[in-house]
């Protein structure tokens, strides 16, 4: 196994920091690996070839051996919704219906998990 410096996140769909790739049923995330160092940025991107009435675009995270949660809501025209993240941590942009992007700011060794991107017809009732 290959040994990385101790304050570099490695990033991959299969297990630790970020980010995965997937095309699932129309929607994709790119790019396939990034690699970034404890208190730098990393972003994802998603987009999906939906017809342009999915304007909603989620971003969730599971760490290792836990649940999926929210990280943010996003819809096209509107304001994300960090879910009571603080306010510097991460950074979300819907700018277009069929794309958006997700930054995770100051990365940290608890920042691990795998984060997978989510679209919808958006709908003013979320539970």
């Amino acid at each position: 196994m290959k040994s990385f410096p101790s304050n570099m996140l490695v990033c991959k769909r299969a297990d630790v920091v970020f980010l995965p790739t997937a095309d699932c049923q129309g929607v994709t995330q790119h790019p396939e690996i990034v690699w970034s160092y404890v208190s730098k940025s990393a972003e994802m991107n998603c987009s999906h070839n939906k017809d342009i009435t999915y304007t909603q675009m989620d971003w969730y995270r599971q760490r290792p051996g836990g649940t999926m949660s929210l990280v943010v809501y996003t819809v096209f025209g509107g304001q994300p919704d960090y879910r009571g993240a603080p306010p510097n941590k991460y950074s979300a942009i819907k700018d277009k219906t069929e794309s958006g992007a997700l930054t995770v700011k100051d990365l940290q060794l608890e920042d691990s998990g795998v984060y997978f991107c989510a679209v919808s017809k958006h709908s003013d009732v979320r539970s």
